[in-house]
């Protein structure tokens, strides 16, 4: 397994934007997908996006497509979601995931970033 450590979350007004980063030291040759989902206290996790580690292929769920980017820099072990034009509904924890399988199953997760979107 890969350790994550997810960080860039904290507050925002309506309409700005975060950076979230997952530093997963060594996650280029030990996983084969990397993931971003949220969720609301009392609510299910949502899956936002996804990334190949080798860039062949990436996912955006369409309740974010157009506002939400995820990319990757591999010199940096870092798995990135750009989220522009946020909501307070964007309010949630977000976390990061790797997945061994081309995320058909999650193996380990980060420890979860707090995004706070003020109206």
């Amino acid at each position: 397994q890969v350790q994550l450590v997810a960080s860039g979350g904290g507050s925002v007004e309506a309409g700005g934007s975060l950076t979230l980063s997952c530093t997963a030291p060594g996650y280029t040759t030990r996983t084969t997908c990397m993931g971003w989902f949220r969720q609301a206290v009392g609510s299910g996790r949502e899956k936002l996006a996804l990334i190949y580690t080798d860039d062949t292929h990436s996912w955006t769920a369409d309740s974010v497509k157009g506002r939400f980017t995820i990319s990757q820099d591999h010199v940096k072990d870092t798995v990135y979601l750009r989220m522009d034009n946020l909501r307070p509904e964007d309010t949630k924890m977000y976390y990061c995931a790797a997945s061994t399988n081309y995320c058909t199953t999650w193996t380990s997760w980060g420890q979860g970033t707090q995004v706070t979107v003020s109206s």
